[in-house]
């Protein structure tokens, strides 16, 4: 469903192991706004919802919601260490066009 490279696993880890708030995975969602209609939501999180799907991926747990599923099939998300900024970046076979930022598409 969703892939994360290598450099995205090891910025989760990373990330879960200096958070204060306990933290087993990550959370994606897709929501409506950005300057393309819809926008990537990440954000790290304990247990899944009622309406999520969860898989592992290199030991992270990954919580995407029914909803988002069909928007995020067959994501890669990497982890991008540039001059312009560091960041996770998507790479959506859904998406029609996308920023120039790359957190928002259609």
């Amino acid at each position: 469903m969703i892939n994360l490279t290598n450099s995205a696993i090891n910025a989760l880890k990373a990330a879960i192991s200096s958070t204060v708030q306990p933290a087993t995975g990550l959370r994606i969602m897709i929501e409506g706004g950005g300057c393309q209609g819809f926008t990537y939501k990440l954000g790290l999180a304990h247990e899944p919802s009622s309406d999520e799907t969860v898989f592992e991926q290199g030991g992270i747990k990954v919580f995407v919601d029914n909803a988002s599923r069909a928007h995020l099939n067959g994501t890669t998300i990497d982890f991008v260490v540039s001059l312009e900024g560091s960041g996770f970046r998507f790479d959506n076979p859904n998406a029609k066009s996308s920023c120039s930022c790359g957190k928002s598409f259609s």
